[in-house]
């Protein structure tokens, strides 16, 4: 009964329960349940926060709490979790390890990202934005973007900043986000969402249940030891909740990173030609609870970044034409190097 409320007030709201109780109430004296009612008059009281009812399921408690959580999406985590358990990561220490090389491969970096949500410039104009912050008049906020990006993902020192807690990761995802989003005020830097967000089909987590999801995420996260296993469900986690307003894929994507980064493994650059790859592989996760493609995308990824030179911006510009990193649309293939993982 208590999963059923739960579900009912997440997808239909307050007045869904209410006018269930209104109904119930008409109905009770005709059934001899009035004592039953009243039962029911309780619980969903207590999940509306004007009673107090005894719960004893999980969504119960945590509705009477104050920390209710999406429960659809605990179970995708629970998911990935055994999926990631059972994979053997391969270590992959990091390439970039100068100031040039960790510059470079920081560029390419936001640059893809951003690509991939739509903020579309030119290798030479977002290069002009990051190295000599040369911001076009007519799309400034969109260089912002890159350019944040840019500033959190080239600094070790917050890369290498970890959540040890559901209230660390709580700031830690609003200080980046309001970083990337700063040129955006529309967009609330730093802010949870207040209204419910989507991409196509897929409805993400409500806002009052985002904080109660993150913490229960959390607790799966903590649990896994490898930095591969951690950052794939850190990206998952920040991913399928969809905290923000706008800005959720590279929020994503950066926390996914920095848990490479504190471990001084490679990081994971999405192409724009793999975009497609990326996307099916998120979409099939959270539709269907396909776990495996996902991570196996994310292993590739990981490989093809470290085949890339990124000693020198020139060099590893080269490296990714050759490979097809650039081409575009849904066709657009990139070309894995001989020895990357499959």
């Amino acid at each position: 009964m208590e999963q059923r409320l739960d579900a009912l007030l997440r997808t239909q709201g307050e007045g869904a329960l209410n006018k269930l109780r209104d109904d119930a109430r008409a109905i009770a004296p005709e059934l001899g349940l009035e004592a039953e009612y009243e039962k029911l008059n309780d619980l969903i009281g207590a999940f509306l926060g004007t009673r107090e009812a005894k719960t004893d399921s999980a969504v119960g408690k945590a509705r009477t709490a104050g920390q209710p959580f999406d429960p659809d999406r605990i179970i995708l985590f629970e998911t990935l979790f055994g999926a990631l358990r059972d994979a053997i990561p391969t270590p992959r220490p990091a390439s970039a390890q100068t100031g040039e090389t960790i510059a470079t491969l920081a560029f390419f970096e936001a640059y893809f990202s951003n690509f991939i949500e739509g903020t579309e410039f030119s290798v030479g104009e977002a290069r002009e934005i990051v190295f000599e912050g040369a911001i076009p008049t007519e799309r400034p906020e969109d260089a912002h973007d890159v350019l944040g990006t840019f500033r959190i993902v080239s600094d070790m020192q917050d890369m290498s900043t970890l959540p040890a807690s559901a209230d660390e990761l709580d700031a830690l995802l609003r200080r980046r986000h309001a970083t990337l989003m700063q040129a955006r005020a529309d967009k609330r830097p730093g802010e949870f969402k207040t209204k419910v967000n989507q991409a196509g089909s897929t409805v993400f987590v409500a806002p009052e249940l985002v904080n109660g999801t993150l913490e229960r995420g959390f607790e799966f996260y903590r649990a896994l030891e490898e930095p591969f296993q951690r950052a794939v469900f850190m990206m998952l986690l920040v991913s399928e909740v969809h905290p923000f307003a706008d800005g959720n894929g590279r929020t994503a994507r950066i926390m996914m990173n920095a848990e490479l980064v504190a471990a001084g493994q490679e990081r994971i650059i999405i192409p724009t030609a793999y975009r497609t790859d990326y996307l099916g592989a998120l979409k099939a996760f959270s539709k269907n609870g396909h776990a495996t493609p996902l991570i196996r995308m994310l292993d590739v990824a990981q490989s093809y970044t470290g085949m890339i030179d990124w000693s020198t911006f020139d060099r590893a510009r080269s490296m990714l034409e050759d490979t097809n990193a650039f081409a575009e649309g849904n066709d657009a293939k990139l070309r894995i190097p001989a020895g990357a993982s499959k």
